[in-house]
């Protein structure tokens, strides 16, 4: 018996570029997922309850990465990134190894995004306040 098509047997899985887990003490054994293609950056958390998230990389606006002392003890670091998506304004790769590295791979992957749709930082940074609930945010008084 022939196998019915479905609309998703049209879609073709991205090639992904990218990917780690959370680490604990070092050992990739937490339930989080992190990878990206040369388009997005998705984040997949749970075992019996899954949360997927997604964002497109020319989102991205910024760039941080913090090592602990125990961070640089068990060989990983936090990147954190700043985007202008509506769902997460800030999203960190928690406990990821060679933090540093994957900071700058995706620093490059974000501006060849840019590049690729022909985006410059003014169309950009123009949307990273709208929505965004400014209670939350730690950049203090900015005068202009």
């Amino acid at each position: 018996m022939a196998k019915k098509k479905t609309v998703f047997d049209s879609i073709e899985a991205p090639e992904i570029v990218w990917n780690d887990r959370k680490r604990i003490l070092g050992m990739p054994i937490s339930f989080t997922k992190y990878s990206a293609d040369n388009e997005r950056l998705y984040i997949k958390k749970g075992f019996f309850s899954t949360e997927s998230n997604e964002i497109l990389l020319y989102r991205i606006l910024d760039f941080s990465c913090k090592c602990t002392l125990w961070q640089k003890i068990f060989g990983v670091g936090t990147v954190t990134l700043y985007s202008a998506d509506q769902s997460d304004h800030t999203l960190k790769l928690v406990n990821i190894k060679q933090a540093e590295k994957v900071k700058m791979f995706l620093s490059q992957l974000v501006e060849n995004e840019r590049e690729k749709r022909g985006l410059i930082g003014r169309e950009i940074y123009g949307t990273a306040g709208v929505g965004m609930d400014h209670d939350d945010c730690d950049h203090g008084d900015i005068v202009i």
